[in-house]
């Protein structure tokens, strides 16, 4: 685990526990069980769906995206306002976006 995701935890106190997996040369973060985040070159980017997409483009943030067989492949993953990394009320708020994202998802797949 990276200096950066042991800060994280820090960051999501107030959302509750979360435990880091790593992946794919990242990090995911998980709560209850269930990814709502993931790390990647030292960049947090939080799920997203439908009903939560429209907070992160007001916001002017940017979705992960990775490259396979040379195309772009774009994920359900935005990158975290910065905003949360000086509030914790405001990082669970975004947190609970998330992991309601996540929940939405996995609903859909079930």
């Amino acid at each position: 685990m990276s200096d950066y995701t042991g800060y994280l935890r820090d960051v999501f106190v107030a959302f509750g526990p979360i435990t880091v997996r790593r992946m794919f040369g990242g990090y995911g973060l998980y709560h209850d069980g269930l990814m709502f985040a993931l790390v990647a070159d030292e960049t947090l980017y939080l799920k997203v769906d439908a009903q939560s997409l429209g907070d992160f483009e007001a916001q002017g943030l940017e979705p992960f995206v990775y490259v396979k067989g040379g195309r772009p492949v774009r994920m359900s993953y935005y990158q975290a306002p910065a905003a949360i990394f000086e509030d914790e009320a405001l990082a669970a708020d975004w947190a609970r976006r998330a992991f309601a994202a996540a929940l939405r998802a996995r609903a859909e797949k079930s």
